[in-house]
Parts: structure tokens; sequence; C-alpha cells
């Protein structure tokens, strides 16, 4: 296997922001950084909760740009899906079925859940990881794509 782009500073630049954000979050705001939560806040609002997700979701977008901007993302022209369309139709279906079922994504159970020490964030992280881990080697090495 070759690692392709691995760039272990800004990982861990990307990671530390990503705890800050999520510290600072539940801090003054009281809330989770469970992105899939915050996201399905912005397309289903509830009374005045939709402007600080909606502020935070662009934050997500603009985070990028501003990634590529600054020039660290450099030596990545494009990123492209080596599925079709349909199949990633379907995994983000499944996903979305999978955060509603969990009662949150990786962000929500396996950056803030952990980190509080709540047992069913551990249960739900592991769940997904082996998941990930058996979705990769079915399509791998039993399927072969």
């Amino acid at each position: 296997m070759t690692i392709v782009n691995f760039t272990p500073w800004s990982a861990l630049a990307g990671g530390a922001l990503i705890g800050l954000a999520a510290a600072l979050l539940l801090l003054l705001n009281g809330r989770i950084a469970g992105i899939s939560g915050i996201a399905g806040g912005v397309i289903l609002p509830s009374k005045g909760d939709f402007f600080w997700r909606a502020l935070f979701v662009l934050g997500l977008v603009v985070g990028g740009f501003i990634y590529q901007w600054l020039g660290v993302g450099s030596g990545v022209d494009h990123i492209e899906a080596v599925v079709g369309r349909r199949e990633l139709v379907v995994a983000g279906l499944l996903v979305g079925i999978g955060t509603t079922v969990g009662s949150g994504c990786t962000s929500g159970h396996g950056i803030c859940g952990l980190a509080r020490g709540s047992a069913r964030s551990l249960v739900a992280t592991l769940s997904f990881m082996l998941a990930g881990f058996t979705t990769v080697y079915i399509m791998r090495h039993v399927v072969g794509g």
C-alpha cells in the first residue's frame, strides 16, 4: 500500500483545530459538535437554533477554501471518487441512516463523546469503526473493488 500526500503536520493542526472548535462550542454554547446533528438543524431548523448551525457549516466549507488559498493543501489538485454517483448516493443515505439510528456521527461520538467519557459513545465509535474496517475489507478483498 502506498500512502499518497501524507501530511502529518497539517493533520495534527487540523485535529487540534477540530478539538478547539468542539471545546469552544461546548463551553460557549453548551452544544456538542456533532456534524450530522448540526447539519440536520440547518436542513430542519428549530426555533432560534438556525444561525449558529449555519455559521458552523459555512465555516466547514470556507475552511477548506482557506486551507487551499494559504497553499497548505498544495499538491492536491483535485479529489476524484473511484466509484460512481449511484454508489456515492447509496453511501450517503446509509451514513445518514446510521447517524440517525446511532444518535450521532463520528464527530459527535468519536470526538466529543469519547472526550466526555461517554460509554454510549465508546460503543458507537467501536461499532462504526468496525463497520468501516469490515466494509473496506469486503470491498477490496472479497468483491475486488
